[in-house]
């Protein structure tokens, strides 16, 4: 039984997914290096909760309830030692996992199961020491992590089958939609899959092919579109095998088949231009442009949760 998670890391992953599971019911502690950096999640939380009021989705009860389910700790041992369900949440830095890894050993349940929110590391490396490698999952979830459906599940060669279909059912308790990796690849399927678009979205921008605006809205308005219902291999299947076969033999060549980061992206970040955080990138932010657009973007996220879910009722 799953009674008590744990998410060490508050930043915005950890807070979004401690939300995902304390809207749910479940009783959440979220634990971190820092008061100040628990002040600051706690306050992410409210205001998420409170966007999810503004679009009908919770009644200020429900999001009063919510946040009585979390709690908040900078000790590691009071945040863990009664703690069903771990996910771990911190910077992508593998000394500081395998540091964390090592300190949990000595506090975690023996009937605990782990998890990492990992989008770099392979779970191999992850539990090359651990002795908790037979109850260990990857548990990626999708920024914002209380919105995004996805979460992409790894498994170890040790870990126990009852683990991974454990995980699985917890994932859609909480209203996500897990999807199980049958062998470790870098990258995972989504991050994948998001990096070769992009990749060639970039090397479309830098040939001048259209500006940044329009080739954002050739996948708002096109793929994009479609694949919030149908993914790409059933695109393919509606589309005719055939008719792909075609646009592959005839596109593939031609794709962009750069191994490393675009060059535009290396050039900015040289300069100090890293996107909504420093206020420029492609776009520019002023003011309070980033955190209205972030907000904007969570509205249409909502929206869209609420169409997939009738889909899903009316299937």
């Amino acid at each position: 039984m799953i009674n008590k998670i744990a998410i060490i890391g508050s930043g915005v992953m950890g807070s979004g997914i401690a939300q995902s599971f304390a809207s749910s019911g479940y009783a959440v502690t979220i634990n971190d290096i820092q008061e100040e950096l628990l002040v600051l999640a706690e306050k992410r939380i409210s205001e998420n909760l409170s966007l999810l009021i503004e679009e009908e989705v919770l009644t200020d009860q429900e999001k009063q309830g919510a946040l009585a389910k979390i709690t908040y700790s900078v000790d590691l041992e009071a945040a863990l030692r009664d703690a069903d369900f771990i996910i771990e949440a911190i910077p992508e830095v593998i000394e500081l996992k395998l540091s964390l890894y090592e300190q949990m050993e000595k506090i975690i349940k023996p009937d605990a199961i782990v998890a990492s929110n990992t989008s770099t590391f392979p779970i191999s490396q992850l539990m090359a020491k651990a002795s908790f490698a037979d109850r260990m999952v990857i548990t990626h979830f999708f920024n914002p992590g209380h919105l995004v459906p996805l979460v992409e599940i790894v498994q170890h060669d040790e870990t126990r089958p009852e683990i991974v279909e454990t995980t699985l059912a917890l994932m859609r308790k909480i209203g996500k939609s897990p999807i199980l990796l049958k062998k470790e690849i870098a990258g995972f399927i989504a991050n994948r899959l998001q990096t070769a678009l992009m990749r060639e979205a970039f090397h479309l921008l830098k040939e001048g092919v259209a500006d940044a605006e329009d080739i954002d809205t050739a996948i708002t308005a096109g793929p994009g579109f479609r694949w919030a219902f149908t993914g790409p291999i059933e695109i393919a299947d509606f589309g005719g095998l055939d008719t792909w076969q075609r646009v592959f033999d005839n596109v593939s060549p031609l794709l962009d088949q750069s191994k490393e980061a675009p060059v535009l992206i290396r050039d900015l970040v040289e300069e100090g231009k890293l996107g909504a955080k420093s206020g420029e990138g492609i776009f520019t932010y002023e003011g309070s442009a980033a955190s209205r657009k972030i907000n904007e973007r969570d509205r249409h996220f909502v929206k869209l949760a609420k169409l997939k879910r009738e889909k899903e009722e009316i299937v």
